[in-house]
C-alpha cells in the first residue's frame, strides 16, 4: 500500500486542486473533509471522475475520506488516533485548510474560531502526527500561511481576541502563527529528516475566503471593490495557486531547505515580525498549554531512512 499524504481542507479550493494533483502522481491521498462522509466523498467522486475523463491513461493513487473538523480538538485527536492507529507511515501533511470569519466566534473548546482553524488545530494535528512522520523519513510538513501575516501581529495578552477582533486582525494574526511555528518546527526537528515549509498561494478570487470577504460589511465592501481594480492581474486560479504547496511538497530542490516561506515556487523573506526566534519559542510553549500537551516533546532518535 502506498504510503500516505494528508491534505486538510481538501473538498474546495486549493485543496481539493492539491488532492487531485497528488492522485494523478499515483499518491494515496487522505483527504481530511469538515464536510459529512457523503458529502465529502461526492467530492472525492467527482475528482475521479474529472482525472478519468481527462487522463485516462494515467495510473492514479487513491482517495482516502475521513473527517476532521480543526475547530474541534476532540475530532482533531479521533482523526489522529485513527491515522496512527491504521497507517505505517506518513509521510506528507499538508495544512492547508483555513477560514476568515466577519464576527468573532468562539468554539467549545474556547478558542477563537480563525485562530483554532488557521493555526492551532493544525499544530495539535503537527504534534500528534510527529512521532509517526519522524519513523516515515524523509517527511514533510507544508504550512499553507498567507502574506496576510505581514500585517499580523501575536496578541499574546488577547490570543483569542476577546478585546481586539477584527476580521483581518484575526487572519493575519493567525498566519503570522503559521509562519513562526514553522520555523520554530524547522529548529526543533533540526537532523531528524523531517522539514516544514510555509508558503503564500497567491490571491485567489474564487476560494471560501474570497467568498467571505466578497460577504463582509458594506464598507469593506467598497474598498475591496475598488482594490479588485488593481488586484485582478495578480489574481491566481485555483491550479496556479496550488502550485507552490505541491513545489515545497514533491520539489527535489527543497528537499534539503526547512523552515522557510515559499511565495511562487521560490523563497520569499519573511516580514520582520516572523522572523522573532523569541516569539517562535514563546508560540510553542503557549500552544502547547492551550491544547493540553504539557509534556510533549519531539524525540529525535528515529533512524532516517531512505
Amino acid at each position: 500500500m502506498a504510503r500516505p499524504w494528508v491534505v486538510t481542507g481538501s473538498s474546495s479550493g486549493i485543496g481539493r486542486v492539491t488532492a487531485k494533483e497528488l492522485y494523478k502522481a499515483g499518491a494515496r491521498v487522505i483527504m481530511a473533509c469538515i464536510e459529512e462522509s457523503s458529502a465529502a466523498e461526492r467530492v472525492a467522486e467527482g475528482i475521479r471522475k474529472e482525472v478519468e475523463a481527462s487522463h485516462p491513461e494515467l495510473k492514479v493513487g487513491a482517495l482516502v475520506v475521513k473527517k476532521l473538523d480543526l475547530s474541534s480538538l476532540e475530532s482533531i485527536r479521533k482523526f489522529a488516533d485513527d491515522l496512527n492507529e491504521s497507517e505505517e507511515k506518513i509521510n506528507i501533511l499538508i495544512n492547508n485548510a483555513g477560514i476568515l470569519t466577519r464576527e468573532r466566534r468562539v468554539t467549545k473548546d474556547g478558542f477563537e474560531l480563525t485562530y483554532v482553524t488557521n493555526y492551532l488545530g493544525h499544530f495539535y494535528l503537527t504534534c500528534l502526527l510527529l512521532p509517526k512522520m519522524l519513523g516515515s523519513t524523509p517527511a514533510r510538513i507544508v504550512n499553507v500561511a498567507s502574506i496576510a501575516h505581514t500585517s499580523g501581529r501575536m496578541h499574546w495578552d488577547d490570543l483569542t481576541l476577546e478585546k481586539n477582533f477584527s476580521m483581518f486582525g484575526a487572519y493575519a494574526q493567525s498566519k503570522l502563527a503559521v509562519v513562526l511555528i514553522t520555523r520554530e518546527l524547522a529548529s526543533r526537528l533540526e537532523g531528524t529528516g523531517v522539514k516544514t515549509y510555509s508558503l503564500h498561494p497567491g490571491i485567489l478570487p474564487t476560494t471560501n475566503i474570497s467568498n467571505q470577504i466578497k460577504e463582509s460589511s458594506r464598507s469593506w465592501r467598497y474598498v475591496l471593490n475598488f482594490l479588485s481594480i488593481f488586484m485582478i492581474p495578480l489574481s491566481k486560479t485555483q491550479e496556479q495557486g496550488a502550485a507552490t504547496t505541491l513545489f515545497c511538497a514533491l520539489d527535489a530542490s527543497v528537499a534539503e531547505e526547512s523552515g522557510f516561506y515559499y511565495k511562487d515556487c521560490a523563497r520569499e523573506e519573511v516580514a520582520l515580525q516572523a522572523r522573532s526566534e523569541r516569539d517562535a519559542k514563546k508560540l510553542w510553549d503557549e500552544s502547547l498549554k492551550m491544547v493540553g500537551l504539557h509534556d510533549f516533546h519531539i524525540k529525535k532518535d528515529h533512524k532516517i531512512n531512505g
